[in-house]
């Protein structure tokens, strides 16, 4: 186990092996985060990689103090996963992509009176998310944006599960390998940005005192985004599924950008999750780049101190976004990128989103499982392949 978590000064590890490719400079950021005043400990994860300052892929935890431009501009992005009751035996890849339509327009009334048929509590969860906005002094303008899915990474995808490894984990799940499963992954849209723009305008990047009102004044808020996107997740499943004609049932949901209060020995810490999924709620997926299988995995809650109960979230980034095109453009046209090796597709009609999210632009996802496995941080329970992955029909965001 010592090989995979590697300690490069007091407050920084790695979970990492020899053979995983990290960039210098994520491991430059995650060493001047660990600068950072009242900062106790910080991870990288296997999918570590460069942001805007602060490194995506992992978690840093600190006392008395947390800093709102660790979680980043989409507080609460995260992770859905549904079984569904539509047998594999029946899809078809033609019929899937016209029935689930454009999901890039915001939910009208009559979707709404329609999906509140057959989910009622969405309408409840949806007063309660305009309450938590109202009362940190958001803008209920905000809500326009609930059910679509957004650019970036962001995606929802219909898969299958092609193995099986835990069958005893995976049925206790609610899980059928005959039927088609829907991961969702996204977050709470311009909310998140509007936030941490407030937070910035008002205090740079310091970090704000546990106890402060500007402290309270931004968790409001956050906890807010953390309700507003687990709705928009919940509510982009609604809408597929609806089009799809069939019944789904959530397995799962995680936010992986977010900061939560520890309480340790007396202490107040701050755990912070910045593209990093937690090892400490039950069941995460660990999704591949469009083109790549993704896989269900039971974290082990035992070895939760090493990775400050967290896990990667996935693949992780090998090419900057602006890179892309220009190394892919030659060997790939969009029309082929919208057909991977594995036999599925993706729907994504912003020639420039892509080639920024082809699977190429992405590292190895069995590099990054490998280091959690060698870590002894998780177990596998099943390994999915996609059948068909929504980013955009070229009208979102």
């Amino acid at each position: 186990m010592g090989n995979f978590i590697q300690h490069l000064s007091e407050r920084v590890s790695v979970i990492a092996s020899d053979r995983l490719w990290l960039e210098d400079s994520a491991i430059q950021q995650l060493k001047t985060t660990a600068q950072l005043a009242h900062m106790v400990s910080v991870v990288g994860l296997p999918d570590l990689h460069p942001g805007r300052g602060y490194p995506v892929g992992a978690a840093f935890l600190s006392q008395d103090h947390f800093y709102p431009a660790l979680v980043g501009n989409d507080i609460g992005c995260g992770m859905s996963l549904y079984q569904t009751d539509l047998a594999i035996a029946k899809v078809k890849l033609d019929k899937l992509d016209k029935q689930i339509g454009n999901l890039d327009q915001p939910v009208d009334d009559s979707e709404w009176s329609q999906l509140a048929e057959h989910h009622p509590q969405l309408l409840a969860e949806k007063e309660l998310v305009s309450t938590a906005l109202q009362a940190a002094g958001l803008d209920l303008l905000q809500m326009r944006s609930l059910g679509t899915i957004g650019g970036g990474n962001h995606f929802a995808e219909l898969q299958v599960t092609d193995r099986v490894d835990n069958a005893d984990v995976y049925d206790h799940a609610g899980l059928h390998y005959k039927r088609v499963q829907l991961l969702v992954h996204s977050g709470s849209r311009g909310l998140g940005q509007f936030i941490l723009r407030q937070h910035v305008d008002g205090y740079s990047h310091a970090g704000l005192v546990s106890d402060s009102p500007a402290a309270a004044d931004y968790l409001r808020k956050h906890d807010a985004a953390l309700s507003y996107a687990a709705l928009n997740r919940a509510l982009i499943a609604a809408r597929i599924l609806r089009r799809l004609r069939c019944k789904g049932e959530m397995i799962l949901d995680v936010h992986h950008n977010l900061v939560t209060p520890v309480h340790n020995a007396g202490q107040s810490l701050w755990l912070h999750r910045k593209g990093a999924s937690p090892s400490d709620q039950g069941l995460v997926m660990l999704p591949g780049s469009r083109g790549d299988y993704s896989y269900l995995l039971q974290p082990d809650v035992s070895q939760a101190a090493d990775s400050l109960a967290s896990l990667a979230h996935g693949a992780g980034r090998k090419w900057q976004r602006t890179d892309c095109k220009d190394r892919l453009f030659r060997l790939a046209t969009p029309e082929q990128l919208s057909r991977t090796e594995l036999g599925s597709r993706v729907i994504c009609a912003d020639r420039a989103l892509i080639y920024e999210e082809a699977p190429q632009a992405y590292k190895n996802l069995d590099t990054v499982l490998d280091c959690l496995l060698g870590a002894k941080l998780v177990k596998v329970v099943a390994r999915s392949k996609p059948l068909l992955t929504y980013k955009t029909r070229g009208e979102c965001c």
